[in-house]
């Protein structure tokens, strides 16, 4: 029996089932991937988000944020990202690119009353992210649903990197149906 990064199948399995398992919060790499955008002037952002979704027969991914955050209105701009984490247990690297829609109001309160209270704080500081502070400290945290989104990551194309004894890398893109290729590493 093959091991799983041996065969295109086997590696496109993990991936899914690393992104599932991160969804779930269990401690592992894809639990706190990084997420970056494009800044409407050009530059490139990123920041770490928490997975809360993992669907393989969907392609899609979801994490939560703050509507007044820069973040936003990159994806306003640009609305695309790459998502990346490391699994050093697995040596295994995976970068994602997606497109991202925004989901806000009634189509994400059944998200936000799952949250547990103390999550719901991300979701009201004031002043808004990214807003200059006199104080480290200056800044009230007060749950707002209306500040609360889902950002929906409809995976196109996923790189990933096996750096075991052997060195192996694969592409996988829903244009090709997820059956993936091998790619130099």
């Amino acid at each position: 029996m093959s091991e799983w990064f041996e065969t295109l199948p086997g590696l496109y399995g993990e991936v899914w089932k690393q992104l599932a398992q991160g969804a779930a919060r269990k401690n592992v790499a894809a639990q706190q991937p990084t997420l970056s955008t494009i800044s409407p002037d050009g530059w490139p952002e990123s920041r770490t988000v928490v997975l809360r979704s993992a669907d393989r027969s969907k392609s899609r991914l979801d994490a939560f944020t703050d509507v007044r955050s820069d973040k936003m209105a990159s994806l306003a701009s640009h609305p695309r990202a790459a998502l990346h984490f490391w699994d050093a247990e697995r040596a295994l690297q995976v970068r994602i690119q997606a497109t991202v829609a925004v989901c806000t109001g009634t189509s994400v309160a059944n998200d936000w009353h799952a949250l547990p209270d103390a999550a719901r704080l991300s979701y009201g500081i004031a002043p808004p992210p990214g807003q200059a502070l006199s104080d480290a400290l200056d800044y009230v945290k007060t749950p707002d649903q209306s500040r609360f989104c889902m950002l929906q990551l409809t995976v196109v194309h996923i790189d990933a990197v096996h750096l075991g004894k052997d060195h192996r890398r694969a592409i996988f893109t829903a244009a090709n149906g997820w059956s993936g290729m091998w790619v130099s590493p």
